[in-house]
């Protein structure tokens, strides 16, 4: 589970890295997030040798989109209204039930 968080964490500062790159006109922020993108799935790649890609692929967009919403309302500015937190709320949801299905 170690390297799927790790996988995500890559994932997600890669994308809150994206309004930096300006349209991929600032090439050291668009290197960074190329990168990170890479070494994420690369990570996802060695996690989906000890669990089913269903189930990872599943967790690691599901947290990294929640986790992207996050620091976009805290740290980019953007929106989060009531239908936000419900639709997180319920991705959050669906990823512990996920987790608790692959554990047996």
């Amino acid at each position: 589970m170690g390297l799927l968080l790790a996988a995500i964490a890559t994932e997600v500062a890669a994308t809150a890295a994206l309004p930096r790159t300006q349209g991929f006109k600032d090439p050291l922020w668009s290197a960074l997030v190329v990168l990170g993108y890479a070494a994420s799935i690369w990570l996802l790649a060695l996690v989906v040798r000890h669990m089913p890609v269903s189930t990872a692929y599943a967790i690691w967009a599901g947290l990294g989109t929640a986790a992207v919403a996050v620091i976009g309302a805290v740290w980019l500015g953007e929106s989060l209204n009531p239908l936000k937190v419900a639709a997180l709320g319920m991705i959050i949801t669906g990823v512990v039930v996920l987790n608790l299905q692959g554990a047996h």
